[in-house]
């Protein structure tokens, strides 16, 4: 355990379920471990006993999915036929559009003919990259980090291989969902859980908080151990999502500190107060860092190897060159470096 993660208490400590284990963590509240095909190999998933629907009957909402693959599909089989008490899923609630979150939504809700909840922007864009419509395709990505300086050809082939990849995690989306907002209630068995949307992440995420039970499900807004990922991403390239980010982080600030956070990658915790401070915190580190480097003109590639110090295949590679990018503008946006777009074609930045 490393110095930030020492500062959090782990109440079920290295305990993990395994794929397709349910394991109560309060009255009502159980939690499902699946499996990711990538290096962060984990998504968490949550089980709420519900009374939903107009005959009231007993049942299960699920918050999150998994991908849509093989070994997600057997561990969910599992929980069918020994974790669920003999009683349906009753709605499938998404807290945002990525694979790992939404891939099974369509599977799941087929399967027991059940609802789900998104908010608009995260359904919209998952039926969109579900589609692979022209921007939000694998194939925009390329251009896009060819512009910021991604010129090994070894990673534009594997990045161009990679066009089809999220509808391959998310081959179909609901036609129809419910929307969740934010501040909204919603009375999931016997208790009330309020709707905190943030942004930076994704473009409208929905975590949940109960009272009652002092619980959080963050989601990806708030991760133990690492840092949530902020991109600037083809679709949306003059973002500025670090900042929507760290303000995001600001709506639970008023959390008590002894909440229990159920994040979507790690272990459980508490010390929300310390999380948001560490992340702040490191954020602030990175932009200093990258600031100094744009002493001199930088690509976002350039600033890849400051910011990741380690080997990256081409899914890291993408997400790390989106977040360099998001530090960037961050500094662009607060006017701190200027944006030059060279002969060449290439974007780069410099501190003014």
């Amino acid at each position: 355990m490393n110095s930030l993660e020492s500062q959090l208490t782990y109440p079920f400590g290295d305990m993990m379920p395994a794929s397709g284990e349910v394991v109560p963590i309060v009255p009502g509240l159980s939690w499902l471990r699946m499996p990711l095909p990538f290096a962060l190999n984990h998504i968490n998933l949550w089980l709420l006993k519900d009374r939903f629907g107009d005959g009231g009957a007993d049942g299960w909402s699920v918050i999150d999915c998994g991908v849509a693959d093989a070994a997600t599909k057997a561990g969910w089989e599992a929980v069918f036929s020994s974790g669920l008490d003999s009683l349906p899923l009753q709605r499938v609630l998404v807290t945002h559009c990525h694979p790992d979150h939404v891939g099974l939504a369509d599977w799941l809700c087929r399967r027991w003919q059940a609802p789900l909840w998104m908010t608009a922007a995260e359904y919209g864009f998952a039926r969109m990259m579900a589609a692979a419509l022209p921007g939000v395709d694998g194939t925009a990505a390329l251009p896009h980090f060819q512009r910021h300086g991604l010129t090994d050809p070894a990673y534009l082939q594997q990045m161009q291989g990679r066009k089809n990849y999220y509808p391959t995690l998310v081959p179909a989306v609901p036609a129809a969902f419910t929307r969740l907002q934010d501040g909204q209630l919603l009375q999931i068995g016997a208790h009330n859980w309020r709707v905190i949307t943030g942004f930076g992440h994704a473009p409208e995420h929905a975590a949940l908080y109960s009272a009652e039970l002092n619980v959080l499900i963050s989601g990806d807004m708030v991760l133990p151990r690492i840092s949530t990922n902020v991109s600037v991403f083809a679709v949306e390239p003059e973002a500025n999502p670090l900042q929507l980010y760290l303000d995001s982080l600001g709506k639970f600030a008023h959390l008590p500190e002894e909440t229990l956070v159920l994040p979507s990658h790690g272990k459980p915790f508490r010390g929300l107060h310390t999380r948001i401070r560490q992340l702040r915190e490191h954020h602030v580190e990175r932009l200093a860092e990258v600031m100094h480097a744009c002493a001199e003109w930088q690509t976002a590639a350039d600033i890849v190897p400051l910011m990741f110090r380690r080997a990256l295949d081409s899914h890291q590679l993408s997400f790390a060159m989106g977040e360099a990018l998001a530090h960037l503008h961050q500094l662009w946006h607060d006017r701190i470096v200027r944006r030059e777009t060279g002969s060449d074609g290439i974007i780069r930045f410099r501190i003014m």
